[in-house]
């Protein structure tokens, strides 16, 4: 298995917001934003991995930074940030673009977590990231800073719900 590009999985998608995406102020829903999001992470995810099939795992750091309106032309673009042995981590980022006055501005963000699956939907390796720009390397570190805080909050949870149980299995025997 090769090593890839960030670039090579680069991806730039497009959606012109229309009135059934919005709410009655004229702005497009932050779920439909959403869908877009991880439609657009799926590509550059599925760019990478190649040949393997990939779901959502998380999604981190989700802002809304401005309204995106109907009529709007929303440019999503999303890039691989860091794989692991069969996780990736694909920033998205969301402008909005005026398309009668050219006015593009920054409407959201997001990073989202996508695990490589297998033809009996078990995680599967990929192929390691080549970063080639300084930005690249930024954007790795980051995102391997995100990565760490993840693991201490799985870590965390796990002892607090074992802390929970413990409890729980101390009431009840106290009830006999």
């Amino acid at each position: 298995m090769n090593d890839r590009k960030v670039s090579d999985s680069d991806t730039i998608m497009t959606h012109r917001g229309l009135p059934q995406d919005a709410n009655p102020a004229g702005n497009i829903h932050g779920g439909t934003i959403l869908k877009h999001i991880d439609l657009a992470g799926a590509v550059a995810a599925m760019r990478h991995a190649r040949g393997r099939t990939v779901v959502t795992a998380s999604i981190d750091r989700m802002e809304f930074k401005a309204a995106v309106h109907v009529g709007e032309l929303m440019v999503l673009k999303a890039s691989v940030n860091m794989v692991s042995n069969t996780s990736m981590e694909v920033g998205v980022r969301v402008e909005a673009e005026n398309l009668l006055t050219g006015e593009v501005r920054h409407a959201a963000s997001a990073y989202l977590t996508f695990v490589a699956m297998d033809e009996n939907r078990r995680p599967t390796a990929v192929p390691g990231l080549i970063l080639e720009t300084p930005e690249q390397h930024r954007r790795n570190r980051e995102a391997l800073m995100r990565r760490e805080v993840r693991r201490e909050e799985r870590r965390r949870e796990k002892l607090s719900q074992e802390g929970q149980t413990l409890a729980r299995d101390e009431g009840v025997k106290e009830l006999y």
